[in-house]
């Protein structure tokens, strides 16, 4: 009989394990599906709450991308408008020097015509002066000349003249002895 506790005993305790086991286990079975709902639903939350996060990124960084593209869209239309109002001024000061500069060119031309016309009376002044100075240095000349000549002539008369007996002196008249 010995032999026979060494078996019954676990059997018992089995039976009795499997007893509280059974009413046990439905308890648990309730927990776990209790906990499963609690942690299905933990993930739920936590799936919903990456999503609204995600959808919150991805509506933010659709906002971030639609700013950025609408300061690269103001920068290059800035930049295009800057372009076309630098190139209008300078257009317009294109158009305005060429304006400044044809009239200056065309002050030129008359300028040029009234130098050439004062050239020309100046080389006909100058020639005229020259002329003039000319005929008074070849009237000096001509006076010197015919002075040179008078003198020449004055001399030879001159010599000729005290050559000749007449233009000699007499001798001078003697002394006579006055009374007195």
């Amino acid at each position: 009989m010995k032999k026979w506790i060494y078996l019954i005993a676990p059997v018992i305790m089995l039976v009795i394990f499997t007893f509280f086991y059974f009413s046990h286990a439905e308890e648990m079975a309730q927990r776990e599906e209790i906990r499963k709902e609690r942690v299905a639903a933990e993930l739920q939350a936590e799936a919903e709450r990456k999503a609204k996060i995600e959808e919150d990124a991805r509506i933010d960084a659709e906002k971030r991308t639609a700013e950025r593209e609408a300061k690269a869209e103001k920068r290059e239309a800035d930049r295009i408008a800057k372009w076309d109002a630098e190139t209008k001024d300078i257009r317009m000061a294109t158009i305005g020097h060429k304006a400044e500069a044809d009239t200056h060119a065309a002050n030129i031309a008359s300028l040029e015509i009234e130098l050439d016309s004062l050239r020309q009376s100046t080389a006909k002044t100058n020639a005229a002066e020259l002329a003039l100075e000319k005929r008074v240095e070849m009237a000096r000349i001509a006076k010197r000349n015919a002075e040179l000549e008078i003198q020449r002539k004055t001399e030879m008369m001159i010599r000729t003249a005290e050559r000749s007996a007449v233009a000699q002196m007499p001798p001078p008249p003697v002394p006579t002895k006055r009374r007195r």
